[in-house]
Order: C-alpha cells, then sequence, then structure tokens
C-alpha cells in the first residue's frame, strides 16, 4: 500500500547572520492513511519547520515530500493545517468563522455548506454558539472553533502544531479527548508537533522523535495502547512504560 504521506531526506537551513543554522538534516519517515503519529522533541529541533515543510508553506534546501505519491511544492487544500494561535476574525461570528474556507472557495455559502458547518460545530461541542463572537470564548472553545474551520475543508491530513499548548491542564486534556473521538469518526490522518511526552504517547499511534538542531529523527517508537484511551489509561504501568521509553531517546 503506498503511504499518504511520505518524507524523504528533508534538509533545511536559515541564514542568520554570519553563520547558517541547520534546522532539519535528513528526515526521513511515512505516516500510513488513518494513522496518529507525534512529533517530539526539545525546542530548537526542527519540529514546526518540518511542519511547515510538509505542508507545503515551506520549501527545504534538500529532499522532498510526496503526499497521496505526489510531489508537493505548495499547500494542498486535501491538507489542514492548526496552530497553537487561532487567528480567528473577531468581527465574525463563530459559524462565520467556520464558514470562511468556502466564503473564500466558492464566494457564496450556500445552505447545504451551511448545514456542515452546523454539524462540525455540533461535533466539537459548540452547538448554540453559532452566533457568538471569538472574544466571548475560552481558549478552549476558540480551538475547537479552528478545528471545525479546518474540517469544513475536509482534509485528508491534519498538520497539528501544537494547538493545545496554550491551555490550561484540564482544557487540554478535555481536547486531547476529543480530538480522539474527532479522528476516529472522521477517519483522519494527523501528524502533530507537541512537547509533552505524555500528550504524544496518550493520543498517538507512533512517536517520532527528533534530535536537537539540526533535528535528526531519532527515533519511531510504536504506541500499543489500545484504543479507544480513557484519561485513566494514563494511570497504567504499560502507558508508564512507553513514556519512558520515549523519555530515554529526549534525553539521549
Amino acid at each position: 500500500m503506498t503511504p499518504l504521506l511520505t518524507i524523504s531526506q528533508i534538509s533545511k537551513h536559515f541564514q542568520t547572520g554570519i553563520r547558517p543554522v541547520y534546522a532539519l538534516q535528513n528526515v526521513s519517515f511515512q505516516v500510513a492513511a488513518g494513522e496518529f503519529v507525534c512529533l517530539l522533541g526539545p525546542s530548537g529541533s526542527g519540529k514546526s519547520t518540518l511542519l511547515r515543510i510538509i505542508g507545503g508553506l515551506l520549501a527545504a534546501d534538500e529532499g522532498e515530500v510526496r503526499f497521496q505519491g505526489h510531489l508537493l511544492h505548495e499547500p494542498q487544500a486535501a491538507i489542514g493545517f492548526v496552530f497553537q494561535s487561532t487567528n480567528l476574525m473577531p468581527w465574525r461570528t463563530v459559524l462565520d468563522n467556520v464558514l470562511l474556507p468556502r466564503e473564500v472557495q466558492q464566494g457564496v455559502v450556500d445552505a447545504n455548506t451551511k448545514q456542515i458547518a452546523y454539524a462540525l460545530l455540533a461535533l466539537v461541542g459548540l452547538q448554540g454558539f453559532e452566533e457568538a463572537y471569538p472574544q466571548t470564548l475560552s481558549g478552549g472553545m476558540r480551538q475547537r472553533v479552528v478545528l471545525a474551520r479546518t474540517l469544513i475543508q475536509q482534509p485528508q491530513l491534519l498538520l497539528m502544531d501544537e494547538p493545545f499548548g496554550a491551555l490550561d491542564a484540564l482544557t487540554r486534556e478535555r481536547l486531547n479527548l476529543e480530538l480522539l473521538r474527532i479522528q476516529a469518526q472522521q477517519g483522519m490522518t494527523v501528524l502533530m508537533v507537541t512537547h509533552s511526552i505524555q500528550e504524544a504517547v496518550f493520543l498517538a499511534d507512533r512517536v517520532l522523535v527528533i534530535s536537537d538542531r539540526p533535528g535528526q529523527l531519532v527515533a519511531d517508537v510504536p504506541i500499543t495502547l489500545p484504543r479507544p484511551r480513557p484519561l485513566e489509561i494514563m494511570g497504567s504501568e504499560q502507558f508508564g512504560q512507553l513514556t519512558l521509553d520515549v523519555r530515554k531517546w529526549i534525553s539521549s
């Protein structure tokens, strides 16, 4: 079976002052359709840079990205991106923010598209907040709006860059559960950057560990926890052992 996503020998450097800074070096891996993969590594290891290259937002110096078997050089409608910053338009309602990508694509939003938006807001737990404005919502609720806005594009691959990093621990746990539920229901492939070992182990089918700069892939750890995953699984011996397995690669 052809992988949905293939990363081959990706390298990237940035020119800052006199000397170049090498962010990534010869990174290669594959992601199968329906997988949930987390990218984990220390700050400055090039994880976000790699995600932007995969999303077509940034060009690599060397190597290639293939999506659905085709070389990727620019953003694709089938690839959705969720950043830590919500970037919602404050003058638009929740519903209108979710509809924005379709409005840009189609010019006019029809009744069917609006029904899809209502359904997605219900899916992310925001039924009844369609006419609210972003400034009246909590941080967790705003991230739910962003997720619904991304899902309305029906992405086959969802790239997430520390989407819950700015939220408190309890809200982050709730959104992790929601993300697992939505991913299972929608059948999406997810590639997510995180700094949290526990979050990565809880969410992922595999955890890819990136070394300190220049970022290189040093480990591909399979997460053998059963699904669905309740929060209680984080107290299990198996979960604890897997977090230790991942941590040893971070600190090595």
